[in-house]
């Protein structure tokens, strides 16, 4: 009686909801490391001699074998050719590689004083690892997107991403949070880049149990049809459907919206413990805490608002609600005389709104505009694009405070020598892609009116 209740898998509650958590926690353990080395910046000029160059260099690394490799495409072609469980197992493998890699180049000494084109050798190697780990942990992504579309399609579909974002973002958050503690505990600025690895080896392994579940779904679902007399009529990907998804207007709104919206956020995160320390006064030790407030916050919000989208809708709104707090709370990191603490926890709080409100509408709109059978290409070709700003602005913003942001030289709390920098530029960099975010999800609502894509409308159907 049970098996007829839930002929198909996923109309089990337990059962998608459990095929979530699993899921969750191996993006959990990728966002970690992605962000583990964000308030290391200073140790690693006091202890390993990097430069805001050599720091920008190597945060950029993440993008380079997605973007100029084509490796973030080619992996969304592998998931809709291949499915989830191999697409994801690869990646996971992928990410647990990366991690090794970098972890060696920042913990070993034999790299000390070595050169690779001029750059330290350290610094190039750490680079290649962290690359390496982007294709894994952004491969990984866009496989989990189209796990979660596949179980909640009709149902939780934004609350479910948003839960898996939020999940993701405690990743972040705790890596913001404990990792300059952590590395000056253990006196090695190393040792979180190790705790991230035997995380992500664990992260594998939980991937690996959801791969028995998605199989039963298949099972399920292939047994339903076989009842009901019908077969799956949808057509397998072809790489024609690539020129489908490119000729799409909306695809490109959504998409140039997102590499945007996150190139304000993401790399903001990669220096933004190093701004609380120059701008701000806070201690190093905490400098951290203040940046891990806006995961923290998502963990609730996003979930929030993407129930929200799921119950009443209007998914174009909410994106143009958030990138308009974007804007403000740059614009109000970029005021020289605005120094206070407590000011800079305000703006993170709203920056946390914002980074709720944008992607918890963002990604479940996708499936709305693109067929299902070239959602992995399509999200693959999103995060390819958003590949670019992730790889490209930290670079800038590195350059940016070499260049004309040096104030001057001060010793830290170990008597080391470490540059002060004045983050007013940057910020206006960040308020500015903060507006052009905004151009973009006008231009999205605008389409949504003309093509009928339901952007404004519930995803939960009745």
């Amino acid at each position: 009686m049970k098996e007829k209740a839930f002929a198909i898998l996923s109309e089990s509650k337990a059962a998608r909801w459990t095929a979530l958590a699993v899921v969750a926690f191996t993006m959990l353990c990728g966002y970690y490391l992605a962000d583990v080395m964000a308030p290391l910046q200073q140790l690693l000029e006091a202890e390993k001699l990097w430069s805001g160059s050599e720091y920008g260099f190597f945060t950029s690394a993440y993008g380079w074998f997605n973007v100029f490799l084509l490796m973030l495409i080619f992996g969304g072609i592998v998931l809709d050719k291949m499915g989830v469980r191999f697409t994801g197992m690869g990646a996971t493998l992928v990410m647990v590689i990366g991690a090794a890699i970098k972890y060696w180049a920042i913990s070993t000494h034999s790299l000390d004083g070595a050169l690779i084109i001029g750059i330290k050798a350290q610094v190039v190697i750490a680079a290649l690892g962290y690359a390496t780990f982007g294709v894994g942990v952004e491969v990984a992504g866009i496989t989990v997107s189209k796990i979660i579309v596949k179980w909640f399609k009709g149902k939780e579909l934004a609350l479910a991403m948003g839960l898996e974002m939020a999940t993701a973002r405690l990743g972040t958050a705790l890596a913001l949070s404990t990792s300059a503690p952590i590395a000056r505990a253990m006196h090695d600025v190393s040792f979180p880049i190790l705790l991230c690895l035997i995380m992500l080896c664990i992260g594998m392994i939980s991937f690996f149990i959801y791969t028995f579940m998605d199989k039963k779904l298949d099972a399920s679902i292939a047994a339903k049809n076989k009842e009901l007399n019908t077969i799956d009529e949808e057509e397998s990907f072809k790489l024609s459907d690539i020129l489908f998804i490119i000729r799409n207007k909306g695809f490109w709104y959504i998409a140039i919206l997102c590499v945007l919206f996150y190139s304000a956020v993401f790399p903001f995160l990669k220096y933004a413990s190093n701004l609380m320390i120059n701008k701000f006064a806070v201690d190093p030790d905490l400098a951290g805490l203040i940046p891990s407030l806006l995961p923290f916050g998502t963990i609730i919000l996003t979930p929030f608002f993407g129930n929200l989208y799921d119950r009443i809708g209007k998914g174009a709104n909410i994106m143009i609600i958030g990138a308009v707090l974007l804007i403000l709370v740059h614009t109000m990191f970029a005021i020289p005389f605005l120094n206070n603490y407590i000011i800079a926890i305000v703006l993170t709080i709203l920056l946390g709104i914002a980074f709720s409100l944008v992607p918890s509408a963002m990604w479940p709109s996708v499936p709305k505009i693109i067929p299902e059978k070239q959602l992995g290409t399509a999200y693959a070709l999103i995060f390819w694009i958003q590949n670019w700003g992730l790889m490209g602005v930290p670079a800038l913003i590195g350059w940016v405070l070499d260049k004309y942001c040096i104030i001057g030289k001060i010793a830290n709390a170990d008597g080391k020598l470490v540059t002060q920098y004045d983050y007013t530029i940057p910020m206006m960099i960040f308020a500015s892609l903060g507006v052009l975010a905004l151009i973009f999800a006008f231009l999205l609502k605008a389409e949504d009116k003309k093509k009928g894509y339901g952007l404004q409308l519930p995803n939960m159907e009745k």
